[in-house]
């Protein structure tokens, strides 16, 4: 018996096994159902906090133009956050009425790059005017502060807006991610099995 036992060509050998499409098409729908409760939170809870800022507004009557300003940024940052998540979730709906494995890979792909133009040029947009609205906004409030209370006001609101920035997003981006080129692996594998 040889001692030289060469594992590369072991290796080389060995057949994987392609998941069962039945299984993946379920696994898909899961994430369709896990999305499609994301966007109806994420509807409600934008929903409820503009018509919560307006009410403010309403409500507090605020005398400088950058609080005004502001509000209407910080709005408009949701509103325009909302109505690409929602058109993005009716691309993905339409997506997945597909017959066969390289159709449902096709269309994975196609939602992949929906899904990182949402987490990238969004997110950025969203960030950048949220972060801007609350600054103008805040403005005639920190005024009537002690100079340390509002200096103490924008580094509180500024390191949580970089948290959720540097930390939480990037986190929740990753978890997405790896759903779905979890799920892609596997119908490539399917796939080239299928074409081998």
């Amino acid at each position: 018996m040889s001692d030289n036992i060469n594992f590369k060509d072991i290796w080389a050998k060995q057949t994987s096994v392609a998941p069962n499409s039945e299984i993946l098409i379920s696994e898909i729908k899961k994430m369709k159902q896990s999305n499609l409760r994301k966007l109806v939170l994420t509807n409600l809870l934008l929903i409820a906090t503009s018509i919560f800022i307006i009410l403010i507004w309403i409500y507090f009557q605020p005398q400088l133009i950058t609080t005004k300003i502001g509000i209407m940024l910080i709005i408009l940052a949701m509103v325009i956050f909302l109505f690409a998540y929602n058109k993005s979730y009716s691309l993905f709906k339409s997506h997945m009425n597909s017959q066969s494995n390289s159709d449902y890979l096709k269309d994975l792909l196609a939602i992949k790059a929906k899904q990182r133009f949402m987490e990238t040029t969004m997110m950025n947009l969203y960030f950048i005017l949220l972060s801007l609205g609350i600054a103008l906004y805040m403005y005639e409030y920190t005024q009537r502060m002690s100079t340390f209370w509002g200096i103490f006001t924008y580094a509180i609101t500024s390191i949580w807006i970089l948290f959720n920035w540097f930390y939480l997003r990037p986190k929740q981006i990753k978890k997405q991610r790896a759903k779905l080129d979890a799920i892609i692996a596997k119908f490539e594998m399917v796939n080239n099995q299928l074409n081998v």
